[in-house]
């Protein structure tokens, strides 16, 4: 994630926080010992990662901050999104060169790898069926 401590801090507090209705950035702040201008600043970043969601209280002005029950399965399937985009971005740019020439071999395999990459690893499905397993007591 390329994070600082901070921003480290505060995806650990949010994981361990047993609120339900999510954290307030003021509570954050001192949580972690941080500024509120940084606390907002990295739980920008923490959403745009996907670590974190923003969600508003009636009648609150105030920001609230929750971390989803399983984030990581979030992560698998932005993952395949990145996967199957970057698939067709090269299957586009295949048409694109000349056949046999370096560049056409480097984006052939480049598509392709991604293609086996989506076929052979079906994280997200896998992750689904292990947990279903394991919450009907198999792991």
């Amino acid at each position: 994630m390329g994070s600082s401590r901070i921003e480290g801090r505060i995806a650990g507090y949010l994981m361990a926080s047993e609120a339900t209705e999510g954290v307030s950035a003021e509570e954050l702040a001192k949580a972690v010992g941080a500024s509120r201008g940084s606390v907002s600043t990295y739980t920008r970043s923490l959403i745009a990662a996907g670590f974190v969601r923003l969600v508003r209280r009636p009648d609150d002005r105030a920001h609230y901050y929750v971390m989803d029950e399983d984030v990581w399965a979030g992560f698998l399937d932005k993952e395949q999104q990145y996967l199957r985009g970057q698939r067709a971005l090269a299957a586009r740019a295949l048409a694109r060169t000349t056949p046999g020439g370096p560049a056409h071999e480097r984006i052939r395999n480049m598509r392709d790898y991604l293609g086996w990459l989506l076929e052979v690893q079906q994280l997200p499905e896998a992750w689904r069926r292990y947990k279903a397993e394991r919450d009907a007591g198999e792991h």
